[in-house]
């Protein structure tokens, strides 16, 4: 077999379908999120550009108590954790991080994880191969992270219709009441914007005696008197076997974690080799990680302004009869249909107007679903929204 022909055929089908992913060189300007500077590798130089597509939701990777809990962090510890967790690696940093991650979710215990995908991968590939028999009920639309973990337990799998309680009760109740089950769900699904009913979707597990899982990724930080997501806002979080979460997107730094039963937890940390085998994270970051946490548990104010920014946004570019989907949720997607349209339409924001918005292709949603996704924030002016609308609204036509 000749390999490089392999490999050259394989990324030429992906530039004529339009999927090939370009990554756009960025400085992030420390203090003045979202402004960035954009290295134009086709020559064109240096350019200042403003960010609409960040999932840092809040700006507070920006922040100066987050800034400050790093630098802070960094000058106690060093840079790297210098270990795994069970070799030298679990610093004071992150026991006080897991206490707040509990805390947030009013779970006995958590769990750190180098990244969001991990702690989904790692969990679900763990707990269902080694419940007997296990069978995971996942929703249609999960995250890859979840699906490869499913996959790597290689226990059986179902998958029910997107957010349809009564689908998942049919297949439930097709199940030995005895055999293990996991439901797995999101709160938030971050290219559609949807909300799943997770009082429904809990109550339908509980009556089959199956362990529900929440991935509240995109909710965390954003939604509930603390930011404790969805299940906080719902008030069903305590019905919630398992929380997952990140600490990459509305906290502002990097990571990521599950909060359940502490005999879960122990288990988790026990038998997954994807946490038993990898280093701890870097110390600094679990202090700024625990700095925005706190913040974002006693201040409401960013939640408030980055919901009226999203409200602004979709108002304006609804009055621009442009393709907005309707999401309850601060995801802004906007419909384009065609992976090559997509692409050509966020090259053209770029280079032409200074906005970057990341087309958004399969796989990452279905063909024929081809979106710009717009994520809002607290740090986005009126003015910033306005040249946004009036940018889309040009290349549009």
């Amino acid at each position: 077999m000749d390999y490089r022909q392999f490999f050259d055929a394989q990324l030429r089908s992906l530039h004529d379908e339009g999927r090939y992913r370009v990554f756009a060189d960025l400085e992030r300007h420390a203090g003045d999120y979202p402004r960035a500077t954009w290295r134009d590798d086709d020559g064109g130089g240096e350019n200042e550009i403003t960010i609409w597509c960040s999932n840092d939701y809040l700006g507070m990777g920006q922040h100066p108590l987050v800034l400050a809990a790093m630098a802070e962090g960094m000058k106690q510890y060093g840079a790297g954790a210098g270990g795994t967790r069970n070799i030298a690696g679990t610093t004071h940093a992150h026991v006080i991080l897991e206490r707040e991650l509990a805390d947030l979710h009013a779970k006995p215990a958590a769990l750190l994880f180098s990244s969001g995908y991990v702690s989904n991968w790692a969990t679900l590939a763990t707990l269902a191969s080694r419940l007997p028999d296990c069978v995971v009920l996942s929703d249609a639309k999960n995250h890859a992270s979840m699906i490869e973990g499913i996959r790597g337990s290689r226990a059986k799998k179902i998958i029910f219709r997107h957010n349809d309680a009564a689908d998942l009760r049919s297949h439930l109740s097709a199940l030995p009441a005895a055999q293990p089950k996991i439901v797995v769900f999101e709160s938030v699904y971050s290219m559609d914007g949807d909300i799943a009913p997770i009082a429904d979707i809990v109550t339908v597990a509980k009556q089959h005696n199956a362990l529900t899982y929440l991935d509240e990724v995109h909710a965390v930080g954003m939604y509930g008197a603390r930011g404790g997501g969805i299940s906080e806002r719902d008030g069903i979080a305590s019905e919630v076997d398992i929380i997952e979460g990140t600490l990459a997107k509305a906290y502002g730094v990097i990571g990521g974690y599950i909060a359940a039963a502490g005999n879960i937890i122990d288990f988790v940390r026990s038998y997954a080799s994807g946490f038993i085998f990898t280093t701890a994270l870097p110390p600094a970051i679990a202090a700024a990680a625990t700095a925005s946490i706190r913040h974002l548990k006693e201040s409401g104010a960013e939640r408030e302004q980055h919901r009226a920014r999203v409200a602004e946004v979709k108002e304006k570019i609804k009055a621009a009869s442009l393709p907005l989907m309707e999401t309850a949720s601060h995801i802004v997607p906007l419909m384009v249909g065609d992976p090559v349209r997509c692409k050509a339409l966020s090259d053209r924001l770029l280079r032409e107007e200074k906005i970057y918005i990341q087309p958004i292709n399969y796989p990452t949603v279905d063909k024929g679903t081809e979106r710009l996704r717009i994520t809002p924030s607290p740090v986005h002016s009126s003015d910033d929204a306005d040249r946004l609308v009036a940018a889309l609204s040009r290349i549009w036509r």
